[in-house]
């Protein structure tokens, strides 16, 4: 359970961050479910299991930033 919900806080960080980041140079940008479990026509062993690792890693260091900026 605290899996899933380390992938939804990375994948939304993510998101937020590829959105602005794509808007100010002009790129294509992705939609939520990419950065929650990557491309759906990609046998890639990193779009299949790599976008969750990827996302679990930065909801621990988001996690562990805010905590030290409360503490």
């Amino acid at each position: 359970m605290a899996r899933y919900i380390l992938v939804f806080i990375g994948a939304t960080i993510r998101w937020l961050y590829g959105s602005v980041w794509r808007t100010v140079f002009q790129r294509k940008k992705y939609t939520f479910n990419e950065y929650l479990n990557g491309p759906n026509d990609s046998e890639d062993w990193y779009d299949k299991r790599g976008h969750r690792m990827v996302n679990i890693w930065i909801a621990i260091a988001a996690i562990t930033l805010v905590l030290s900026l409360i503490i």
